[in-house]
């Protein structure tokens, strides 16, 4: 499999906005497709970017607090450059930037979303700037100052993190890196403690263990860590589920072959009290090779749950799924949908899909890479990596939107 070479990317393509949703339109008219159930539900735009002081592209889920305040991180935008910011929106949707990044020797590109600890301190990684070399940082956000906890340098600690950190109850965080480490640059699982200091869990050769883990961990009770590579493994280079005991060791658990049990896992896991695992591919599956939801059980049977791609159905889930106390899933697809722009779904425990809602570019937002937070009154909150406001161009710079199933 080959990477692509490291670069800062330029914002997503918007010129697929239009041409998908002709095409989809085009072919439900011409195959007569009964659309994919919907129900009731309110969408509404919680904030929308502009590309000034406030930020763009709000690639990363969201934190809620107990007030209702979101808290969430843009890539790009902010006050010094124009390398992301960390910012808070209230209840009746007033957005303050908490942080504006300033590039390389600080921090640059948050792309994950931030974990937050007891005392209210935020934690999160960039993907470059830092003074090991531009390779990425972890930062923490303490009272409105910024600290920068440990810069990357490619070997052997790794390079572009991506992923959202998860803290232990020592205050221990880990993490994953897309590349570096010393087997050939395919990526490393990490853990920072307190002090700083930066211990290296595994570093990924390609094959047989996986290759370019996106995604951030799922830790239980016993200190095990779980996850996925967007490539390698033994099914043709399409990706792994990993699991990372305490005492590093590394078991596969499942290699992706494309069709029909899906390709490309960039998003992190889902697991239940049984130990089964729940995930999303971006691409395979049964259905186009439109992406899938899967379930693994703890024996390593991996279940289709859902291939994407009749329209309107979504295409192309990047996100990690959530889980409501009814065992519904709800997540989130880069495209498809009415207008082709992505969409919001829920996917019930009888195995049906439902789009709760289809993205339109303007005003609602397009194309969601995050996935979706969920409070106690059933509403979901979410982020659109582009769309709202189109005097940001015609992509727009994203929003921050709410949906009431």
């Amino acid at each position: 499999m080959v990477r692509p070479a490291k670069i800062r990317p330029a914002k997503w393509s918007s010129g697929i906005h239009l041409l998908s949703a002709m095409a989809a339109l085009a072919l439900a008219v011409v195959s007569g497709l009964a659309p994919i159930s919907a129900q009731a539900q309110t969408f509404t735009v919680l904030y929308t970017f502009t590309n000034t002081a406030d930020g763009e592209q709000p690639d990363a889920s969201l934190f809620q607090d107990a007030a209702s305040n979101l808290y969430g991180t843009t890539q790009y935008g902010g006050t010094k450059g124009g390398f992301g910011t960390v910012f808070k929106l209230s209840a009746t949707g007033k957005e303050k930037v908490l942080l504006s990044f300033a590039g390389t020797p600080d921090a640059e590109d948050p792309y994950s979303g931030l974990t937050r600890d007891q005392a209210g301190n935020f934690y999160g990684t960039t993907l470059y700037g830092g003074t090991g070399g531009g390779f990425g940082t972890v930062f923490k956000l303490q009272a409105g100052k910024e600290s920068i906890l440990h810069s990357f340098a490619g070997t052997p600690d790794g390079e572009d993190p991506r992923s959202i950190l998860v803290r232990d109850s020592a205050g221990n965080l880990y993490g994953t890196t897309q590349y570096g480490g010393t087997q050939g640059g395919f990526g490393t699982v990490f853990r920072l403690d307190t002090k700083g200091q930066l211990t290296l869990l595994h570093s990924f050769s390609g094959t047989p263990d996986g290759e370019d883990p996106y995604s951030g961990l799922l830790r239980d009770a016993g200190g095990n860590l779980y996850g996925t590579t967007l490539y390698g493994g033994t099914g043709g280079g399409f990706g792994t589920v990993f699991k990372l005991n305490a005492k590093g060791k590394l078991t596969l658990l499942h290699s992706f072959a494309g069709t029909p049990d899906g390709e490309d896992p960039q998003a992190g896991l889902l697991r239940d009290a049984a130990g089964n695992l729940y995930g999303t591919t971006q691409y395979g599956g049964t259905n186009g090779g439109y992406g899938t939801v899967f379930k693994l059980s703890a024996k390593g049977k991996l279940t289709l749950l859902h291939s994407f791609g009749t329209i309107p159905d979504g295409q192309n889930p990047y996100a990690r799924l959530i889980r409501d106390e009814a065992g519904n899933f709800y997540g989130t697809t880069f495209h498809g949908g009415t207008y082709g722009d992505g969409t919001v779904f829920k996917l019930d425990t009888a195995g049906k899909l439902t789009v709760l809602h289809s993205f339109n570019n303007s005003p609602d937002g397009a194309n969601p890479i995050a996935g979706l937070i969920l409070d106690k009154s059933g509403n979901l909150y979410g982020t659109a990596s582009q769309g709202g406001d189109l005097s940001c161009g015609f992509s727009g710079c994203g929003t921050v939107f709410k949906v009431t199933p």
